[in-house]
């Protein structure tokens, strides 16, 4: 707006315009960052936030009984896990820790420990990866060697010859099954201890029968042992879960980027002398050195040294921003050309990044309709799984005459073969690789359902000032006023952070003006700021309020008492990225609207120079919300991108909405996503992306469907052997995982 409509704006925010509060929100690439502690508070933070690893989580069983173990939990008000990460992030009331939930899920068989902010998850990932290596490693050795004696009993050798080599095969496969398989078993046995039938038990049966009929086949001497089919199933069922174990670490999401921007270790100033200590040791008011090159490992205040810090994996800002005595800066920045010395605000679980990170966690761990009904699907397979093999088993022994080989062999394949690992993954592993790749364009998700209310979107709203524009505008006419309307105008505006506003009180400071002391400074919503001085009425705000006349530039005007309003007139810069954004989405065939409180002249004049069609001017608060509510009305799935007060209501009411890190902190509680640096590009980077991972998700679906509509029959009548059960198994869940990977 400008005060003369921008007094639809200059109602922003209620608050003290304190020269702190300027210089930050002046520089939009600098609000960003330090923004990250008003954002992550803004998620309604309360209790405990505790994130669990679940190491031996991996199927979407898994997903249902720990969320129900937690849920049935005292205290603890919703739990999500992320299968993609092996997480699950609990929302409880602080009285609940992290041991007893432990305690919880152990008592369902599942290993569960507390991930460390600090540290998070990169080196359980590596010795995760390692050891499914020297598994596959060892197998595929054993496998080899097998081979090689099955050829000589392949080639005719009989009676105690075949014998020899089925036994000198026993020695080696059993050990090599037994310490390979152990990931399939420890799982399978946790389960079974719990009272589930996780999806591991299915495989371990699957590799135990294979071992069990061929040593049976070995001890009466029988012509057929099947101990390299009983090596190769493991080692091909270890390498399908290194596979998907690898597509996973590659989608990597917003969480796991912010989450690596933690720093373990602080150097801590103690009576003089540097201490390397661990981040979470660090307590408020401690000293911190950090030297040029290293990353901020908490949040601070500057208070020796000066240098510049990059924020780029932050905000997305590329230049560096200075920092001197007094700079708040956040963990995550890099110094780059100085020692700081920096006084603790928050360190660990406290700082700003750590609780965005697991604001973001959670978001990214949202039920959606897609993710239920996988997990419905998913659950109710379960069962039919061990149905179905028991049934072909019994049906193949009354149809061979007795074959306990042949059965055996066809309920192993049906075991391994319907395993709805791919089912459990479809979801997950889509969100995930999407907020991973929106982070990175500089997008940062809040809210798990934003993707898929994106997806929808076919109607994008603006608001102008500070939104399509810079909001840093500069008043053009001062030089008009004079020195005692000027210092009426910057006190006026001190009790505002409207962009007018600020921008009236930057230029007071930049001459030192001399501001006088106004009584019963206060704002009016929609219209402007008014006061007392000398016992006078003083006002600034919208040209309709103080009875001005409306020009076509952006302005706000200033009434002394009685006097005749004076028009301050202000410029502003576009938005980096919005002609490119507005361009896209009308090629992606969305409708773009503008709404702003600002003077008709100014609107047209800008919807014009982006080429939008629809443009309302002079819009108060409510009049935003009511154009929301009316699209909505008439069947708009609409996309609010907004940074004001007066777009809070507007924002919220939306079918899903967007605010720049720069935007005021009820803005920023009402949007489902962030816009971290200045570029709007992204915002149609956010609709694209939004709409290809819903498609991928319906593949996904799809794949899992028809892999089983296909795998299952042949299985059931016995054209699938168990290895090549496995191969069609672990097939599925890789598709899977790569087509999530498709997001471009």
């Amino acid at each position: 707006m400008s005060v003369a409509p921008a007094a639809g704006r200059l109602t922003e925010a209620p608050s003290e315009f304190t020269d702190e509060h300027v210089s930050a929100s002046a520089c939009p690439a600098c609000l960003a960052a330090p923004s990250a502690e008003d954002l992550a508070r803004s998620g309604d933070i309360k209790g405990a936030r505790l994130i669990l690893s679940l190491p031996t989580a991996h199927c979407a069983v898994c997903i249902s009984d720990v969320e129900r173990a937690l849920h049935r939990h005292p205290g603890v008000r919703s739990a999500r896990v992320n299968l993609t990460l092996k997480r699950v992030s609990v929302d409880a009331e602080g009285t609940v820790g992290a041991d007893e939930l432990i305690k919880t899920l152990d008592g369902i068989g599942y290993e569960a420990h507390e991930l460390d902010p600090g540290l998070l998850s990169a080196t359980e990932t590596d010795r995760r990866g390692r050891d499914l290596l020297m598994r596959i490693g060892v197998s595929g050795f054993a496998m080899m060697n097998i081979m090689l004696l099955s050829i000589s009993v392949w080639s005719g050798a009989e009676d105690a010859t075949r014998d020899l080599f089925h036994w000198i095969s026993a020695a080696i496969a059993l050990p090599t099954v037994a310490f390979a398989g152990q990931p399939f078993f420890a799982s399978a046995w946790t389960s079974l201890k719990a009272g589930r039938l996780g999806m591991d038990v299915p495989v371990s049966l699957a590799i135990i029968l294979a071992s069990s009929i061929s040593v049976f086949e070995t001890m009466n001497h029988g012509h057929h042992a099947y101990f390299d089919a009983a090596v190769m199933l493991t080692f091909f069922l270890l390498v399908g879960r290194y596979l998907d174990y690898r597509t996973r670490a590659v989608a990597r999401s917003a969480a796991e980027e912010l989450a690596a921007l933690e720093v373990p270790r602080a150097t801590l100033l103690r009576d003089g002398a540097e201490v390397v200590v661990p981040v979470n040791e660090l307590a408020p008011g401690d000293l911190i050195r950090v030297r040029p090159g290293a990353r901020i490992p908490a949040d601070g205040e500057v208070t020796e040294g000066t240098s510049e810090t990059d924020r780029s994996l932050l905000t997305g800002e590329s230049l560096p921003v200075y920092a001197g005595p007094g700079s708040k800066l956040n963990a995550g920045e890099v110094n780059l050309t100085g020692p700081l010395t920096l006084r603790v605000i928050a360190a660990g679980k406290d700082s700003a990044l750590h609780r965005m990170a697991d604001l973001v966690a959670m978001a990214e761990s949202a039920k959606t309709r897609y993710t239920s009904l996988a997990e419905r699907a998913a659950r109710a397979y379960s069962p039919l799984v061990h149905i179905l093999s028991f049934t072909a088993f019994g049906v193949w022994m009354w149809l061979t005459g007795g074959d306990l080989r042949f059965a055996i062999n066809i309920s192993a394949a049906v075991l391994i073969i319907t395993c709805p690992c791919a089912l459990g993954l479809a979801v997950p592993a889509v969100v995930t690789a999407a907020s991973g790749k929106l982070f990175r364009k500089g997008l940062l998700i809040k809210d798990g359902t934003a993707l898929e209310r994106l997806a929808e979107v076919d109607t994008v709203v603006f608001d102008k000032t500070g939104t399509l524009t810079m909001g840093t505008p500069r008043p053009e006419n001062l030089d008009a006023l004079s020195a005692e309307e000027f210092g009426v105008a910057a006190a006026l505006a001190s009790g505002s952070s409207h962009p007018l506003a600020r921008a009236i009180h930057d230029a007071a400071q930049a001459q030192a003006l001399a501001v006088p002391r106004l009584e019963d400074i206060r704002e009016v919503p929609g219209y402007g700021v008014e006061g007392r001085w000398n016992g006078q009425v003083v006002r600034l705000g919208r040209a309709d309020w103080l009875g001005a006349e409306a020009g076509a530039a952006t302005a706000t005007h200033l009434r002394i008492g009685t006097a005749h309003p004076v028009t301050i007139r202000f410029a502003d810069q576009l938005r980096p990225g919005a002609a490119e954004a507005v361009s896209a989405l009308s090629a992606q065939g969305k409708r773009v609207f503008l709404v702003s409180g600002d003077v008709e002249g100014a609107v047209s004049a800008l919807a014009e120079r982006l080429g939008i069609e629809n443009w309302h001017a002079g819009a108060l608060p409510q009049e935003k919300v009511a154009l929301v509510n009316d699209l909505t009305a008439k069947g708009a799935r609409v996309l609010m991108v907004g940074d004001g007060l007066n777009d809070t209501a507007a924002l919220a009411a939306a079918h899903a909405s967007i605010s720049p890190a720069s935007a005021l902190d009820a803005a920023r509680t009402a949007s489902d996503i962030v816009l971290l640096g200045q570029d709007l590009a992204p915002v149609a980077d956010a609709l694209r992306v939004a709409v290809q991972a819903r498609r991928r998700i319906k593949e996904n679906f799809a794949i899992s469907i028809v892999y089983n509509i296909v795998a299952v029959p042949i299985a059931l009548i016995g054209l699938a052997t168990p290895l090549a059960a496995a191969l069609a198994m672990s097939t599925s869940s890789i598709t899977v995982s790569l087509n999530s990977l498709r997001l471009k």
